[in-house]
């Protein structure tokens, strides 16, 4: 007596998750754990004021009246022949307090230098610092800024209505990441380096756990998507690296601005070496966004070029995919270089009316953090896209291969008699 049944299946794309998976969940783990040994311990706000040795408090107004009056000249003030004139015009605003227990006071504050009543008419919105009482002085206020919270989220809004409607379900997965990604910025990242944690862990430790939940939540659990994310967590190990050597080899001065050396006033002794961390952690992030756009589109090219030819091999998925991937090394290069230009063109302006020569300007240091910061992002960038899209295509034809396999032994005909 005979009788028939299904041959068992192989396992289907089994061993191209295995490979994929043995790379990314090692990654996974060492993030997690670097994560919680960095993890920085909560700032009160007394310890924050010890840090700063200031007490200065925030507060929304709106301006009631302005008038224009002569007052004394400060530094930023400066002539054009180099002098600071006796006395200048200056704005003198008059706002009522809208926010915090000082609400319904009435302050009086000298504005900006360079505003006018036309540009700060009654009705504007402004922030007041707020110096309470100390060691006998008077409690003062003083100019911050203007309250730009009212326009800033209406962008912020429309921003996010226009990726919902035109990206749909995945456009508000895409939102949601980068609210997740701020706040381990926010949470960890920048409270890590005031505390003086090792810059290089709070990086990449920090990308890598962005980057696994940003990639897998926007675009879904796949091996695309996990290829892509083999290429990014790569190409964010050679940018902290390059970042990490050019700083060196360029003897990058961490302190090369005023905001810079305010900072490292503050921060105390640890203030320069905080500072170098502060830098490289901005090539990791600089890097991160463009990376994870380069690899998810390269793998995705990889999988739509084995749909249309199923019988392709790796070889020429890897040809045609670097193909599609010299372009956007070429175009990505170009968004690096113009972004980071467009960053610091206050700098470029001003060392161009100092009137250097084009080689002394772009290695002095605070254009040099520029070149090396774009430099590292951009070989990174160039080395991701080969190895993403090889990746992609060996994965992309094992998982085909063997999704094959187990169709055929799956189909009705295919039996084995005993």
């Amino acid at each position: 007596m005979s009788e028939t049944r299904r041959a068992r299946p192989t396992p289907g794309p089994r061993r191209a998750w295995t490979v994929l998976l043995a790379v990314v969940v090692p990654v996974a783990v060492a993030a997690v754990i670097g994560m919680v040994l960095t993890w920085p311990g909560e700032v009160d706000d007394a310890s924050r004021r010890q840090l700063t040795d200031v007490v200065v408090e925030l507060d929304q107004a709106r301006v009631t009246a302005t008038t224009m009056q002569r007052c004394d000249g400060s530094i930023e003030d400066v002539l054009p022949d180099g002098t600071v004139p006796a006395q200048v015009d200056c704005l003198r605003v008059t706002a009522t307090v809208t926010s915090g227990p000082r609400a319904g006071q009435t302050a009086e504050v000298f504005a900006t230098a360079g505003l006018t009543p036309r540009d700060v008419p009654v009705g504007t919105g402004i922030v007041l610092q707020f110096y309470p009482e100390e060691d006998g002085a008077p409690a003062i206020w003083a100019w911050h800024d203007f309250a730009r919270a009212i326009p800033l989220g209406a962008f912020a809004l429309a921003f996010a209505l226009v990726t919902v409607l035109v990206a749909g379900a995945r456009g508000v997965r895409a939102l949601i990441g980068l609210g997740f990604a701020f706040g381990v910025l926010a949470v960890y990242v920048l409270p890590g380096l005031v505390a003086g944690e090792n810059a290089a862990a709070l990086a990449l430790c920090g990308a890598s756990v962005i980057v696994l939940v940003v990639l897998y939540l926007t675009h879904g659990v796949s091996l695309r998507t996990t290829t892509a994310l083999v290429g990014t967590l790569a190409g964010l190990g050679m940018v902290a690296a390059l970042g990490a050597f050019g700083a060196h080899v360029a003897r990058l001065d961490p302190v090369t601005t005023e905001d810079a050396y305010r900072l490292a006033q503050i921060l105390g002794t640890d203030g320069p070496q905080i500072l170098r961390g502060v830098f490289l952690c901005g090539v990791v992030l600089a890097g991160l966004g463009v990376l994870n756009d380069v690899t998810i589109t390269q793998a995705s090219a990889v999988w739509e070029l084995r749909a249309a030819d199923p019988s392709a091999g790796w070889r020429r998925l890897f040809t045609q995919g670097m193909s599609i991937g010299r372009d956007h090394i070429a175009s990505t290069v170009y968004t690096i270089a113009f972004a980071y230009t467009g960053a610091s063109l206050p700098v470029l302006l001003l060392l161009e009316v100092y009137g250097q020569p084009f080689g002394q300007t772009i290695t002095s240091g605070p254009f040099a953090e520029e070149v090396v910061r774009t430099l590292a992002g951009s070989i990174g960038l160039v080395l991701a896209i080969p190895l993403t899209t090889l990746v992609a295509a060996l994965v992309a034809v094992t998982a085909s291969t063997e999704q094959a396999r187990d169709q055929a032994g799956d189909a009705p005909g295919h039996l084995h008699a005993h």
